[in-house]
């Protein structure tokens, strides 16, 4: 069997002929303009000592006091389950404090974050994100869903929340 012969570029009066190498492509930092709406919000954390049935405990306990839940998260933060912490976005942040009070928490505050409502589609996130991260705004967490099929709310708690709707206000304008 014969060897395949080796292919080099074409010479020319003893010199290598050049071959166009190809340019680096760059990762596009900007989306096309998506509309969405920046505002501040509160949200409230509670800390618990954790038990089975906590979650519900706590929804039902907001629930009676007829204060709606627009956004929440809650977690154990060890297989030890010692403690449970609930973050919520309400409607009433006097009712649920007091609702989160006879419920036993261990800890209760309130703290400032942006919430950020954008169309459900790839990349909204990553813009909202990279809008807040191009100001020099660390994120410290965030967590998103989707409220219907066609938007997706997404909660941003940042180093300065005030700086951070700022360049999102002046982004979307």
């Amino acid at each position: 069997m014969a060897k395949a012969a080796k292919k080099t570029a074409p010479r020319k009066a003893g010199k290598a002929v050049s071959t166009p190498k190809a340019k680096p492509v760059r990762a596009a930092r900007k989306h096309a303009a998506q509309a969405f709406t920046a505002k501040t919000a509160k949200e409230i954390t509670a800390t618990f000592c954790d038990r089975i049935g906590l979650t519900a405990k706590v929804a039902s306990a907001v629930a009676a006091e007829k204060v709606n839940i627009l956004a929440a998260t809650g977690y154990s933060a060890s297989g030890l389950r010692k403690n449970a912490t609930f973050t919520l976005i309400v409607d009433d942040y006097a009712k649920a404090e007091k609702a989160l009070e006879k419920l036993g928490a261990d800890d209760i505050h309130e703290s400032s974050i942006v919430m950020v409502e954008t169309p459900n589609k790839p990349g909204a996130l990553e813009r909202i994100a990279g809008i807040i991260g191009d100001a020099g705004i660390d994120i410290y967490y965030f967590y998103a869903t989707t409220s219907s099929g066609k938007t997706a709310t997404s909660v941003f708690k940042t180093a300065d929340d005030k700086k951070a709707i700022r360049a999102l206000r002046e982004a979307s304008s």
